[in-house]
């Protein structure tokens, strides 16, 4: 299990690396890293250059962890039978998020991995996705805060693993990962909540002069 585990992290990483909001930046002459926020995700291209870039980042970011998950789930998984596919899914979508964050060919400056991590999700338990998914609507819709939205989406994971997966300690711990692994990267915006100084959806940066 744990070469096969390693295999599927790494392979994952690699599909986590490629940034989608950085080459949408790049087709816009800016890195999208020197603005707002200054990470790579859906939320600072949407911020900086609007809704019609932040929906292919979006997608983007989404794909590329739903891909791998289904490729481990249905093309590596059965080649090898007596693996916990649930266990190998994790792995491989656990290395998509963190390639996202850590992209090496970027100076690991990338994204916080909310749309991978959903994504992923959604390949592993489409029960979670959705929930998750619900969750952040919801919260986003009352406080206009996408980072207290992601939060909130993220710590509901494992807690919603102790009800579809009870007594399942592995998955528990692997979806723990997720979820510490998102609010580490939302720590700055966590610091922004408590101060009132959080940007709430729909302000925007003008790209032309930077933060």
């Amino acid at each position: 299990m744990i070469p096969y585990a390693i295999l599927v992290l790494g392979v994952g990483y690699l599909f986590g690396c490629f940034q989608t909001g950085y080459f949408i930046g790049r087709l816009n002459k800016i890195d999208i890293r020197d603005y707002g926020s200054g990470n790579a995700g859906t939320t600072n291209v949407l911020r900086t250059l609007g809704l019609a870039w932040a929906l292919p980042t979006f997608l983007g970011d989404a794909l590329k962890g739903l891909v791998w998950v289904l490729i481990v789930k249905y093309f590596v998984a059965p080649m090898v039978p007596s693996i916990d596919v649930s266990i190998l899914i994790l792995f491989a979508g656990l290395g998509a998020v963190l390639g996202h964050n850590y992209p090496f060919q970027l100076g690991f400056k990338g994204g916080k991995g909310i749309a991978t991590t959903v994504a992923i999700m959604m390949g592993f338990d489409w029960r979670m996705a959705l929930i998750g998914a619900a969750l952040f609507i919801l919260v986003c819709a009352c406080t206009r805060y996408v980072s207290l939205s992601s939060i909130v989406l993220a710590v509901s994971m494992p807690i919603q693993c102790l009800f579809f997966y009870p007594g399942r300690w592995d998955i528990f711990v692997l979806v723990l990962l997720y979820a510490l692994s998102a609010v580490y990267r939302h720590k700055a915006n966590i610091g922004r909540l408590l101060n009132g100084t959080e940007s709430k959806l729909g302000q925007k940066v003008d790209p032309k002069s930077g933060k």
